[in-house]
């Protein structure tokens, strides 16, 4: 495997997003869009291939230095390239997906005065997701993981001059740098186990710290490696948002909407899954901390996916579906399912880009109008949109034949072969998301495409605007329209793989040996296995899931949310007033956000300003800076009075000084 090719996959995107952020004014907006789309499309063909050489070809995996950053105390921290098969299936999903998003903000950000700014961001986001997907070593990935999240921030802020969007771009900020402290004490923990950064030496060290504790106390210790997974975990709660570290996801749909697939599809939050795959010969010696992730994934995947269900902005809705899927990939690793997480991130990325920018086509058609209430009927003004978030969809739910259907059926399917601790609350927890899944996704589906034009009517509710850096208003009523080329042919392009990816590749990267040691799974723990021994092959697997209960779940979901939100909507509106306290909390988000801003944040502000009061004030200022000042000025009085100018005065003193020193001599002489 040629390194210079795999330098040239990063560094395109990076030398794109240089060019268009430095130079936007001088190569204008068409040569803006132009260098970063063929930056991250000839990343993406040299990461097709890259896939084919090792999959097809047989070539080995690439391990190895491009050059030493540091040495310390004989830590190498390098720049470096792992590549092999796990890899090389991110490095496609990611530039596949950002060269449709590039392609699309053509189109969605046509009008916006951030444009050339725009293009350059999202060229870094490529660049600093693949920097961590492609990295050998715990350094490189801790750059490529706080690279995605400083981008992010610039994104979702995006227009900065809307105190939402600032609010939310500081609020993601700050719930990662809560999981990301968690991601540096579990690099630190490897540090000092192997005094090694490099992923062979920690994973060939698995065993021997998995034997090893750490002293919390004098009378209590913790395995080491518990510890340690736990740690590189809570950091991939905050980037992959799990409970309680998602309340920063929902929020970033203050970001244009191009951003909002990037980072729910390809990039960010699709980072802690992966770093959970990379790390499995870590976590395979820790059945405590494999629990840990299945217990908060399920959580996630249930919880979550109920808020999408009270919800009417269109983005989010699609926001609390890609939190529920994340929970289900978590799920899928906390039972050592790290083929079938993989797998569901693959086909997850093509159906939901494809759902976020068929919302954001919507939104455009619109007039930048997200609330689904003033909706409805747009399937035969855009048509194009229409068909293909259908697509979408239907993938999300898990039909039979569909990409989501392969990944999410082995997902619990898997789970219902786990013994590990927590796998039947997490069975449950998946087996009713479907349910919920069908319920939310279809609501959207109807409540926008179909039923009574109610954009026609006036006045109404509240509603958010995605708006493209200027005021579009709503006054009258505009017709809808479908969106231009630009838009609808990324569309067609994700419905592809939405449809047809899961059918063709199941056989091989979920159940067959794609991955090979790439991922590594203990024996016994190897549920995956188990699942496929019953697949046979896609054609089958298929048929037979029209008559499993998931398609059940599934289709009653798609029922009910026919007969409450397009054949009796009327019926919806009694539902909400008999469960008015369990809707009341879901619109409260179940009150993180309450008990973040009021309590967390009271009691933060309350730690500032006694350390302010009384440390800075009072300890430092006073005592230590003001203090020492009056002090060495007494003294300093003192001595003034010493030194009168008086020639008997200093003869005086240095007799006595003379007679102190004698004394002291002679009382340890005789001492002596």
């Amino acid at each position: 495997m040629n390194p210079n090719v795999l330098i040239a996959i990063p560094l395109l995107p990076l030398t794109a997003s240089i060019i268009a952020g430095l130079f936007g004014r001088i190569v204008g907006r068409v040569g803006a869009h132009l260098v970063t789309i063929a930056g991250v499309a000839v990343s993406c063909w040299l990461s097709l291939g890259v896939l084919r050489g090792l999959y097809f070809d047989g070539a080995p995996a690439f391990d190895g230095p491009v050059y030493t950053w540091l040495v310390s105390d004989g830590m190498h921290m390098q720049v470096g390239f792992l590549v092999d098969r796990l890899t090389a299936l991110m490095m496609v999903v990611v530039t596949f997906v950002s060269l449709c998003v590039h392609v699309y903000t053509i189109g969605y950000m046509r009008d916006d005065p951030g444009y050339t700014r725009f293009f350059s961001y999202i060229s870094l986001f490529t660049f600093a997701m693949l920097m961590l997907v492609m990295a050998n070593n715990f350094m490189q990935l801790f750059f490529g993981w706080e690279a995605v999240g400083v981008v992010s921030y610039l994104l979702i802020g995006f227009w900065y001059t809307r105190p939402s969007a600032i609010f939310a771009n500081l609020k993601a900020f700050l719930v990662n740098r809560i999981g990301d402290f968690g991601f540096v004490l579990g690099i630190a923990g490897i540090a000092y186990f192997t005094n090694s950064l490099h992923y062979a030496d920690a994973f060939r060290a698995a065993p021997q710290i998995a034997a090893a504790t750490l002293p919390l106390s004098p009378t209590l210790s913790v395995n080491a490696l518990t510890l340690i997974c736990v740690c590189l975990f809570i950091g991939a709660m905050g980037k992959s948002a799990q409970v309680p570290l998602h309340v920063w996801l929902p929020d970033s749909m203050e970001g244009p909407t191009p951003i909002s697939a990037l980072i729910h599809a390809a990039t960010m939050v699709t980072a802690g899954i992966f770093m959970v795959a990379r790390m499995s010969p870590l976590f395979e010696y820790s059945d405590a901390a494999l629990s840990f992730v299945l217990i908060i994934g399920a959580t996630t995947a249930f919880f979550m996916g109920l808020l999408g269900v009270v919800n009417n902005d269109i983005k989010r809705v699609v926001a609390y579906s890609t939190l529920s899927q994340l929970g289900y990939m978590t799920v899928a690793l906390g039972v050592s399912a790290y083929s079938a997480g993989m797998f569901h991130l693959m086909t997850h990325a093509f159906f939901k880009a494809l759902l976020f920018l068929a919302a954001g086509s919507v939104i455009i058609g619109m007039h930048h109008e997200q609330d689904m209430r003033r909706m409805g009927g747009l399937a035969k003004y855009m048509p194009i949109t229409a068909v293909t978030c259908w697509i979408g969809a239907l993938a999300l739910i898990g039909t039979p034949f569909f990409s989501g259907f392969y990944s999410k059926d082995a997902i619990i399917e898997a789970v219902g072969e786990s013994h590990r601790y927590g796998a039947t609350y997490a069975y449950w927890c998946v087996l009713a998301g479907v349910f919920v899944t069908a319920l939310y996704t279809f609501r959207m589906i109807f409540m926008t495409f179909h039923g009574p034009e109610r954009f026609r009517e006036q006045g109404g509710h509240d509603h958010g605007h995605d708006a493209h850096g200027h005021d579009e208003g709503h006054h009258g009523v505009h017709e809808p329209h479908e969106s231009p080329w630009v838009v609808t042919v990324p569309l067609i392009a994700l419905a592809i793989p939405s449809v047809i990816i899961g059918f063709l590749t199941a056989g091989t990267v979920l159940y067959g040996s794609y991955f090979g040691g790439a991922i590594f799974v203990r024996e016994g723990n190897n549920v995956v296995a188990k699942v496929g021994e019953e697949f046979g092959n896609a054609l089958s697997a298929g048929l037979h899931g029209f008559f499993t209960l998931p398609f059940a779940l599934a289709l009653a979901g798609v029922i009910t949310a026919w007969v409450f939100f397009l054949w009796r909507p009327e019926l919806a509106n009694r539902a909400a007033r008999r469960l008015h306290g369990l809707r009341s909390v879901l619109l409260h988000k179940y009150y993180f956000d309450w008990f973040n801003e009021h309590v967390i944040a009271a009691l933060t502000r309350g730690i500032g300003v006694v350390l302010w009061k009384g440390g800075d004030q009072v300890l430092i200022d006073g005592a230590l800076v003001n203090g020492t000042a009056h002090t060495v000025g007494w003294f300093g009085g003192i001595v003034r009075r010493v030194q009168s100018g008086y020639l008997y005065s200093y003869a005086f003193w240095m007799m006595i000084g003379l007679a102190v020193l004698l004394g002291w001599f002679l009382a340890h002489a005789n001492g002596g």
